[in-house]
């Protein structure tokens, strides 16, 4: 397949090869791929191709997420070997999905995977004609539901509990970056996707007005605020950030090469910072939007509000958050109601 073009900073503007385990091909489609070739019939190929040109240019998703439908797709047509896509249905489907599986695949990503085949036979259906969606009915396993870590109210002041004019800050350049992005983070919950394409002179950082606009996942847009010490933050940055970036470079976030930061480089950055805090455990960029939204909800026990400053399309991705929330009440009243203390 033609690859696709590049996204967001980051994200990889590549496609991702199909899993080339045995459990995962059939024979022809080993074979083929050994030879160099793309998995599947050359129609088969054209069609996926159609449906992600379709993800990209109509509804604008993310590399990221182009970069997993591709792979997805491609295992399809792998698992399919001469099979084609028509002739599948949803016994055959389910069939698919144990034998990934049974080759080690989470829930989770089968959820994935399952969604991307899902999206393919229903564009299939609207635009060329298939008669049904043979994976319409098909379920991933039950994947156990694990809560999103949250530093509690305390962890994240002590790791954000430096002022913007220490002078070991004002000496290094990087650390008032490191400092902007993590006061930013926790401030206004944004992924680590949407801090990294900032760019300083868009107008989506309005520092005067206390707020940002970024596009998040489904090239959804929203507006939210930024504390007082995000601002104060992000200004002594703005008056260093040029000797750290190229001239001509856009990005808000540079790395030590004076280019756009990466992901990768904004959770090293995180990681080593924390270590210098004094924090305990692994201190990631997801776990400050984590604890922007338990903080939030704790203190305004607004989900809707919630929901909207972080991006979420629907309430049920909030309301785990309340789970968040049940957990720190239920320590408080394990610590402080003489019937419920330990003997």
């Amino acid at each position: 397949m033609a690859s696709r073009p590049p996204g967001r900073p980051g994200g990889s503007g590549a496609r991702a090869a199909p899993a080339k385990s045995a459990s995962a091909a059939s024979a022809p489609a080993a074979a083929a791929a050994a030879a160099g070739a793309s998995p599947g019939h050359p129609e088969d190929r054209a069609l996926v191709e159609a449906y992600l040109d379709t993800l990209i240019h109509r509804r604008r998703l993310a590399a990221n997420t182009i970069t997993n439908y591709t792979r997805n797709l491609e295992r399809l047509l792998a698992l399919l070997g001469e099979t084609r896509l028509a002739a599948l249905d949803g016994a055959q489907a389910r069939r698919l999905v144990a034998r990934l599986h049974a080759g080690g695949l989470a829930p989770r990503a089968l959820a994935a995977v399952l969604s991307a085949w899902r999206g393919l036979f229903h564009w299939l259906v609207r635009h060329r004609g298939y008669a049904a969606n043979p994976v319409q009915g098909v379920r991933a396993p039950r994947a156990p539901r694990n809560l999103p870590k949250a530093l509690s109210v305390e962890a994240a002041q002590r790791l954000l509990e430096v002022e913007p004019d220490d002078a070991r800050l004002q000496a290094d350049p990087e650390l008032l970056r490191d400092l902007a992005m993590f006061e930013l983070l926790y401030s206004s919950g944004l992924r680590r996707a949407e801090l990294a394409g900032l760019d300083v002179h868009d107008g989506a950082l309005d520092l005067a007005a206390g707020e940002v606009r970024v596009t998040g996942k489904g090239g959804r847009t929203r507006t939210v605020p930024v504390g007082s010490r995000a601002r104060q933050a992000l200004h002594a940055w703005l008056q260093v950030r040029g000797r750290l970036a190229h001239a001509e470079e856009r990005a808000l976030f540079v790395g030590a090469r004076g280019r756009r930061i990466s992901f990768s480089g904004i959770a090293q950055r995180l990681a080593a910072w924390a270590r210098r805090q004094g924090m305990e455990g692994k201190v990631h960029p997801h776990m400050l939007r984590h604890s922007f939204a338990s903080h939030v909800l704790q203190s305004s026990q607004d989900l809707r509000a919630v929901q909207e400053m972080l991006g979420h399309a629907s309430i049920a991705a909030t309301q785990i958050y309340t789970h968040l929330d049940f957990q720190a009440l239920a320590r408080v009243y394990d610590a402080a109601h003489p019937r419920a203390r330990k003997k």
